[in-house]
């Protein structure tokens, strides 16, 4: 570090909210010399610990106004911050203006996010939109040439250690650094802000009422440095945004070793899918690879609704991802605890589940605190060359009384519940997606063809596969109900499920051969309902 990179730190300006650290961090600081300024809480709590404050409205010369909105924004504040020390007519009119520099501003924000997360009005919420905050960091960071800004209370301790080796200064590559991380804070409050106020506009009807914002913003705050990305050569880091989506960045991990980037892919997605599913009316599990599903069941209990989804298919569930929709029994953890698997996801567990898989070594407990909502609005993103995909999350939903019988018969009672069931599993799969399923369980899922006929052999493959495996005669998909994401462009897709044994069809419709689908259906004595709703899932 050269001469020239140096800064002393002489005044330092600290107005935080959240105060973790800062009567520590102030006491030393006042021990390198350094004349300390606050504010309000700040500015108590230090003088609280015994440290000597000056408080911003005796360098001002206005009190805090209009319930502490107004306290910061004065020339001689935000001129110590911008003054350029070493140009003559700044100098001038620092002399004239009686400005003195600021050489270090300490600056944490109003909690918006927080009051977000716990849900509070919307007056409380604008209250904690912070100003003075925002427009003093901006400040600090663009004048880094002479000031230092912390936005972090991480950064304490390396900056206190950079003082105590330097006699007191600050190099020029911290005072960048800091002033990055604290334009990337900035942004991502005004994310949180833009989205927050993007939310409470009314939702259009369809998608053609509906308006995209001019400009979009998104942030996060680092969770977690990942070791690697989906391959062992890419870099990866995990970012929360803030959101009170029950999910794998709200959950508490029990056991086990770091996340990577794939398990959060694959944790999320099996989150997902289960949730569809009551807790109230059923039991359900989700076993998930590589983000599709490779069983989903539900039951009256969760280890029996373990034991169907795990049915579908033993061989791909192992090193898989499994949810619950119900907090964890010891029972469902005593039958989970004999396969390998990579990650257990529940709202929570007894003290039972927590010990038998604790035992696991490798295996990973998260616990998220409840169950994200799969009818609520949101938004999903994808990153492509030069910018990203912005969409609504598909929240979409089918029930009986939406459906259309388009075949001349009709669905038993069992084989609408199973349906309905069906298509929900579809949602979640890759398309292009065709599902059998029967008596509330998957029992073959073909995912991620290029051709839905594909899909479907696939699937009845799986369902053939899993019956050998359990010892049984004849395949899974006789009897079963078939669920396809899209509709079926050709006959031949629904041909092979009445192949397999399938007795009753729901796809979305849609498509020009529409009639000869149906005309296929009625052939073969199909029961098939149109849900006009398609789940791509690309």
């Amino acid at each position: 570090m050269s001469a020239s990179d140096k800064r002393p730190v002489r005044r330092a300006l600290l107005s935080v909210s959240d105060k973790s650290g800062v009567v520590e961090f102030a006491k030393a600081l006042a021990k390198h010399g350094v004349q300390l300024i606050s504010t309000g809480g700040t500015s108590k709590a230090l003088s609280d610990a015994g440290l000597k404050v000056t408080d911003v409205s005796a360098i001002t010369g206005f009190p805090e106004m209009m319930d502490g909105r107004v306290k910061t924004l004065h020339p001689r504040i935000h001129g110590g911050l911008l003054a350029l020390r070493d140009e003559p007519s700044h100098a001038a009119a620092m002399k004239q203006h009686d400005i003195e520099g600021i050489d270090l501003l300490v600056s944490n924000l109003y909690p918006f996010e927080e009051t977000v997360a716990r849900g509070a009005s919307f007056d409380d919420t604008v209250e904690n939109i912070d100003i003075g905050g925002p427009a003093m960091i901006r400040a600090a960071a663009k004048n880094h040439e002479y000031v230092a800004v912390v936005v972090d209370a991480a950064d304490y301790a390396p900056l206190l250690a950079e003082l105590d080796a330097n006699n007191g200064s600050l190099s020029l590559a911290t005072r960048r650094a800091l002033a990055g991380k604290a334009y990337a804070r900035t942004a991502t409050y005004d994310a949180a802000i833009s989205n927050w106020f993007l939310a409470q506009q009314p939702h259009g009807a369809s998608p053609e009422e509906v308006k995209p914002p001019e400009f979009f913003a998104l942030g996060g705050k680092l969770k977690q440095r990942l070791r690697y990305g989906e391959n062992p050569h890419q870099w990866a880091a995990f970012y929360a945004t803030g959101g009170k989506r029950a999910g794998v960045a709200t959950a508490q991990q029990i056991g086990g070793k770091e996340l990577s980037y794939n398990n959060i892919n694959d944790t999320d997605a099996a989150y997902e899918a289960v949730a569809e599913f009551d807790a109230k009316d059923h039991a359900a599990v989700a076993i998930i690879k590589h983000a599709n599903p490779c069983g989903v069941a539900t039951a009256k209990t969760l280890a029996e609704a373990y034991a169907l989804a795990l049915r579908c298919d033993p061989v791909s569930a192992y090193g898989g991802i499994v949810a619950c929709n119900r907090n964890l029994d010891g029972a469902t953890a005593e039958q989970l605890a004999k396969i390998f698997t990579e990650v257990i996801i529940a709202p929570d567990a007894d003290e039972d589940a927590r010990r038998i898989l604790s035992a696991r070594k490798n295996l990973r407990l998260l616990l998220a605190g409840g169950l994200p909502d799969p009818a609520k609005p949101g938004i999903s993103l994808k990153k492509v060359s030069g910018g990203f995909l912005l969409q609504s999350r598909d929240n979409g939903r089918v029930t009986v009384e939406t459906l259309r019988v388009v075949t001349k018969r009709k669905p038993t009672a069992h084989e609408l519940n199973d349906l309905i069931f069906a298509f929900k599993v579809a949602k979640h799969v890759k398309s292009n997606t065709i599902v059998y399923a029967k008596d509330g369980a998957t029992v073959g899922v073909g995912a991620g063809q290029m051709s839905r006929v594909d899909s479907a052999r696939i699937a009845a493959w799986k369902a053939q596969e899993a019956a050998k495996t359990a010892g049984l005669s004849e395949s899974l998909a006789k009897g079963s109900v078939v669920a396809s994401d899209a509709y079926f462009p050709f006959a031949d897709g629904l041909i092979a499920t009445a192949e397999a044994g399938a007795t009753a069809v729901i796809q979305p419709g849609g498509s020009i051969r529409d009639n000869e689908v149906i005309a296929a259906a009625d052939e073969r004595n199909l029961a098939m309902v149109f849900t006009g709703m398609r789940h791509f899932r690309h």
